[in-house]
């Protein structure tokens, strides 16, 4: 019987060709953390903010100030302090007195790419700054609309075990991050591997080994691309039923949004697209899910009580329901 030959409906070669190089400029520098750049990369495919936690020291923005770097956009940091303002994060307006009136500084939010580092370290205050610009891509200021130009993400990074100074982060804040990525420790070939590769740069800085191999356009277009992936109506309906399902388990108080439904839908194309495919399989949608799921979810006191994980239960939620084949 001859081998069935599945016909490409959309051309992913110049997608391929950009997720290729960008991964690539960065494991110049970065050794292991395949899965925090696959997701990164997906966030940048899917256009999602993505929320990095891990130890201090396991390269979280190091690995967003490459991925920044490797692309011929507009780069912004900003450290979050528990003393920061909104105006230290948006702008303000000034008053200029040659004119006789008041000017819109901008702030380092209008920018391509932005890092928050410590992103838990700020008060309500500054956490709610960012709900427009993370929802709606603009802000509001003094009655007047500016819209960020795009492409347009927030990467911020928090440390899960530094609680000294922190803020909970809102769910509704939450709720705007296409993906929270959990960041290991390497193993011991890894750091064996980190020392000796930085050993052989010697002082040389490692930013500056990083070429922007991709421009804002590109980005523009792969995303386009990423839009056309084909997604069967069965599959829509095990993205929904994922997300219903932990609006009604007995672990969860508070359940998935239908936003976390959409983020499933645009991760999994993303996914689908970076695997060389230009249709969704369940795979892509199970692979995604706890990435797009551990942040939005809010388990009952008494599970926490247990030590049970976000993790755990969305892995429950799957497994208690039928995969689409």
């Amino acid at each position: 019987m001859d081998d069935i030959i599945f016909e490409q409906r959309t051309d992913l070669s110049q997608l391929s060709e950009a997720v290729f190089a960008i991964t690539n400029e960065i494991k110049k520098v970065i050794v292991g953390q395949e899965e925090m750049i696959k997701l990164i990369m997906a966030a940048i495919l899917a256009d999602g903010h993505v929320l990095i936690e891990g130890a201090p020291g396991v390269a979280k923005t190091l690995t967003a100030r490459l991925v920044a770097k490797s692309m011929a956009v507009n780069f912004s940091r900003i450290q979050f302090t528990p003393d920061l303002m909104p105006s230290d994060v948006l702008g303000t307006s000034i008053f200029n007195p040659r004119d006789s009136v008041f000017e819109f500084k901008k702030g380092p939010i209008f920018s391509n790419i932005v890092l928050i580092d410590e992103i838990n370290r700020a008060p309500a205050k500054t956490q709610a700054a960012l709900f427009e610009v993370m929802g709606e891509r603009q802000i509001t200021m003094d009655g007047q609309t500016y819209i960020m130009s795009e492409p347009f993400m927030i990467v911020a990074t928090q440390n899960p075990i530094d609680y000294e100074g922190t803020y909970r982060l809102p769910e509704a804040q939450l709720d705007r991050f296409l993906f929270k990525i959990n960041v290991p420790y390497p193993t011991e070939a890894q750091e064996a591997s980190i020392l000796s590769r930085l050993h052989q740069l010697g002082n040389t800085e490692v930013i500056n080994s990083i070429q922007p191999v991709l421009s804002s356009e590109q980005i523009e277009m792969v995303r386009k691309i990423v839009k056309q992936i084909v997604v069967e109506d069965k599959l829509l309906q095990f993205i929904a039923k994922i997300t219903v399902t932990t609006r009604s388990h007995k672990s969860i108080f508070l359940g998935a949004s239908p936003r976390a439904s959409l983020a499933l839908l645009n991760a999994a194309k993303a996914i689908a697209a970076m695997n060389g495919r230009d249709f969704v399989i369940p795979d892509d949608i199970v692979y995604v899910a706890p990435s797009v799921l551990r942040h939005r979810l809010l388990l009952t006191p008494d599970k926490e009580m247990e030590g049970i994980t976000t993790d755990d239960v969305i892995q429950q939620v799957i497994h208690s329901l039928e995969i689409p084949r």
